[in-house]
C-alpha cells in the first residue's frame, strides 16, 4: 500500500513515499481503505520537533503520521458489530497516540469511527474529524443557551467549527480573526467580529461567559480580563499557564483549563448528525494529492489557511 514515512524530524523533505504492507487488524478493529485524510497543525509540529514526535510515537522509526481519515471499510475484526465491509466511515483514530493515517489502508478501533452521511463527501467527512472533535469536546459541557462566547482564531480549522457548534447551542458568539476573514467569520453565524490586528479585544469586550483560547500567552491573559466573575476558559495549546494568568483567574473565580482532544465514537456520531442536518459545514481551503503531502504541510505552516486542508489518497 502507499505510505508516507518519517524517519527523522525536520522539513517536509524528510517525508519518504514508499510501499508497505497493509496493517493487520485486531478483533475490535476495522481496516479502512482511506479515500481522503485531513491534515492538522499538530501534524507539522510532530514532523518538525523531535521531542513532540518522541512524546507521541516513542522510539518507533520510521513513523507514520496523521489521525484524520475518511474511507470505506475493507475488512472487520471478529468482534466488530457496528460496521460492515463497504461502509463509508470517518474518524480521528488512536489519538493521543500513533494514528498512522498517512497510508492507503489504516487499522482503526471500532469505537473511533462513525458512518459518513449519504449526502457528505469523503473530503468533507475527513475535514470534520480532529478539528471538529476538538471544538465539540471543548464546548459541549461548557456552553449554555444565551452565553456570551469568545472564540479566538475563528477562521482556522478548530475555530470555524467552534463558531458553528456554539451557535447551534444558542450562544452569542464573538470571534477574532484578521479583517480579510470577517465576511467568512460572519457567514458561519458569528454575532460579532474583532480584527485582532487593529482592535484590542480586551478593551472592547466585557462579561464574557466562556472563552475558547487557541494561543495561550498574552491572548490567554487578556482573555481572563474579559471573562466575568465565575466564568470559564478552555485553552488548547498547552496545559501550562503562567502565574500571572492563574493569579488573575483566581481573583475573578475563573476556571482556566486545558483540553486535549480524544478519539470518541459517540462524539463522532454527534458530528455525523450535525453534518447530516447541515448544522456544521467544513470549509476546505486546499486539496492536495497524496504525493503532495509536503505542499499540504507547507500550506498549513504558512498560517494563511482558512478552515481545513485535505489530502486525497
Amino acid at each position: 500500500m502507499k505510505t508516507i514515512l518519517l524517519e527523522k524530524t525536520g522539513g517536509v523533505e524528510n517525508f519518504l513515499y514508499k510501499e508497505t504492507v497493509q496493517p493487520k487488524i485486531s478483533e475490535n478493529e476495522v481496516l479502512v481503505a482511506v479515500k481522503t485524510l485531513s491534515v492538522n497543525p499538530v501534524d507539522y509540529k510532530v514532523r518538525g520537533n523531535e521531542a513532540v514526535l518522541e512524546a507521541i510515537y516513542g522510539e518507533k522509526r520510521p513513523s507514520i503520521l496523521g489521525w484524520d481519515i475518511a474511507g470505506t471499510v475493507s475488512s472487520v475484526g471478529d468482534k466488530v458489530s457496528k460496521f460492515n465491509v463497504g461502509d463509508r466511515v470517518f474518524g480521528m483514530i488512536n489519538f493521543p497516540g500513533q494514528g498512522e493515517a498517512y497510508a492507503e489502508y489504516v487499522a482503526a478501533k471500532e469505537d473511533h469511527l462513525a458512518l459518513i452521511p449519504d449526502t457528505i463527501s469523503f473530503e468533507n467527512a475527513a475535514a470534520t474529524t480532529l478539528a471538529a472533535l476538538t471544538a465539540l469536546q471543548v464546548l459541549k459541557n461548557n456552553v449554555r443557551k444565551g452565553d456570551r462566547v469568545l472564540i479566538h482564531a475563528g477562521s482556522g480549522g478548530v475555530g470555524h467549527f467552534a463558531i458553528q457548534i456554539a451557535k447551534s447551542m444558542g450562544a452569542y458568539v464573538i470571534s477574532t480573526s484578521s479583517a480579510k476573514n470577517k465576511e467568512f467569520i460572519m457567514s458561519l453565524g458569528a454575532n460579532e467580529h474583532i480584527d485582532y490586528r487593529t482592535q484590542v479585544f480586551q478593551e472592547i469586550l466585557t462579561d464574557i461567559d466562556f472563552v475558547f483560547d487557541m494561543f495561550n500567552g498574552e491572548t490567554l491573559l487578556n482573555s481572563v480580563k474579559v471573562v466575568k466573575q465565575g466564568g470559564k476558559i478552555v485553552s488548547i495549546p498547552t496545559p501550562e499557564f503562567s502565574e500571572e494568568v492563574m493569579s488573575l483567574a483566581n481573583q475573578k473565580n475563573i476556571s482556566v483549563e486545558f483540553l486535549m482532544v480524544q478519539s470518541n465514537g459517540e462524539d463522532m456520531n454527534r458530528l455525523k448528525n450535525l453534518l447530516a442536518e447541515g448544522t456544521i459545514k467544513p470549509h476546505i481551503s486546499k486539496t492536495f494529492a497524496f504525493n503532495e503531502m509536503d505542499k499540504a504541510h507547507e500550506q498549513l505552516e504558512s498560517g494563511r489557511t482558512i478552515g481545513k486542508v485535505v489530502v486525497t489518497v
